[in-house]
């Protein structure tokens, strides 16, 4: 991805992307081609530690890597655009291994190859939406679709399950998060606690 030189009329597009109020990526094959100082500032990691890696390290397991992967690629072939919330993980600082909310949209650059090319904005939501408990790769799936006011049929189809196991672990987060209802559990993870 090569974006035009500044002439002496135009932005300076380098600055423009490095001070930008979102967090930016510029990928190749899910791996991090670029990216700014937001994006630092948010995974807790310097530009040496993200550019060159693949997207696996802003996931807390290997398991939402990939689903969500997998799940985004029709999504960005047909639309071109993708966007949900879910939950990453900080890279390094004194947060490191630290989950927490992040609302990502992402534009594939050709949308017959999702991830050969594409631009992705990162906006953290922990001070709106804490996880205050912790959860497993598949408890933070269900918890995202709950999140977006789903039924347990809908996730389950999000999700490639059964609608019976999504309530067996909506059950699970209503355990953990102290919820008598699912309207409950849907403020407590919006962070209504």
């Amino acid at each position: 991805m090569d974006f035009p030189a500044p002439g002496p009329a135009a932005p300076d597009y380098r600055l423009a992307f490095q001070l930008a109020p979102v967090g930016l990526i510029l990928s190749r094959q899910r791996h991090i081609v670029d990216c700014n100082e937001r994006v630092c500032e948010i995974f807790g990691a310097t530009p040496a530690q993200l550019v060159g890696q693949s997207f696996r390290i802003l996931y807390p397991s290997a398991d939402e890597y990939e689903r969500i992967g997998e799940r985004m690629a029709p999504i960005l072939n047909a639309h071109g655009v993708y966007a949900d919330n879910r939950v990453m993980q900080r890279v390094g600082g004194a947060h490191a291994g630290e989950p927490f909310w992040c609302h990502v949209t992402g534009r594939a650059i050709d949308r017959a190859a999702p991830h050969a090319a594409g631009i992705w904005t990162f906006e953290d939501l922990s001070a709106q939406r804490p996880v205050t408990a912790p959860l497993t790769a598949r408890e933070r799936e269900v918890a995202a679709q709950l999140m977006q006011g789903l039924t347990s049929k809908a996730i389950g189809r999000v999700l490639g399950i059964s609608h019976r196991t999504v309530e067996i672990y909506r059950a699970r987060l209503m355990r953990k998060y102290g919820a008598s209802t699912a309207a409950d559990l849907v403020q407590k993870l919006m962070g209504g606690v």
